[in-house]
């Protein structure tokens, strides 16, 4: 079992991973600068998806003994998704904890394993994203439109995508002896300066 401090050094050097070879669709850093186990991620919409242009928040939650039992992620951002329930956590594979699927849906090699990392997790989200599973849905809503009536599900994911809100200015920020990644999303039409 992975300890506090296990958790806490293998976090360290994800999120200083991700500042040093940043991922294109995303940005990942800490909610808070002095807990590592509550990161926000921004997921940019796939290209060629319904959900393309939209730039989706999120909180990953890491448990005390991460990486052998998995996080939890939680859209913040309004999203109309199969695999996301209506709370905004998301139900992916690799989420579940490890071992068998007590309902026979997964494989116990498709559920958590301590081998995958932030930056693998969240291209399963984005890979969700693009390919939705609608045969055990999180939101049954969701997916019975995806399925039977595909316009009014476009129409849902549309007013997500393009909420009035989320007029965007987006940066990422390296910086510090922790290598913290700090993500803002400003929700306005004003333009800012940085100085740096």
């Amino acid at each position: 079992m992975a300890s506090p401090s296990q958790a806490s050094l293998l976090l360290q050097k994800q999120l200083k991973d991700l500042c040093k070879n940043p991922v294109d669709g995303f940005s990942a850093g800490l909610l808070d600068e002095s807990n590592l186990f509550e990161w926000s991620v921004t997921i940019i919409g796939p290209p060629d998806t319904l959900y393309e242009g939209g730039f989706f928040n999120a909180i990953m939650s890491f448990p005390p003994n991460y990486p052998n039992s998995p996080p939890t992620v939680r859209f913040t951002s309004e999203i109309w998704h199969p695999n996301v329930y209506p709370d905004g956590k998301v139900c992916i594979s690799i989420l579940h904890p490890p071992g068998d699927d007590p309902n026979g849906y997964e494989l116990a090699s498709e559920r958590w394993s301590p081998v995958h990392t932030v930056e693998s997790i969240v291209l399963s989200i984005i890979s969700m994203l693009s390919s939705p599973n609608d045969e055990s849905p999180a939101n049954v809503e969701a997916a019975k439109e995806w399925r039977e009536r595909r316009d009014d599900f476009k129409k849902k994911v549309s007013r997500c995508v393009f909420h009035e809100d989320r007029r965007l200015g987006f940066f990422v920020l390296c910086r510090g002896w922790a290598n913290h990644a700090v993500v803002s999303i400003v929700y306005s039409t004003d333009v800012i300066v940085l100085g740096l």
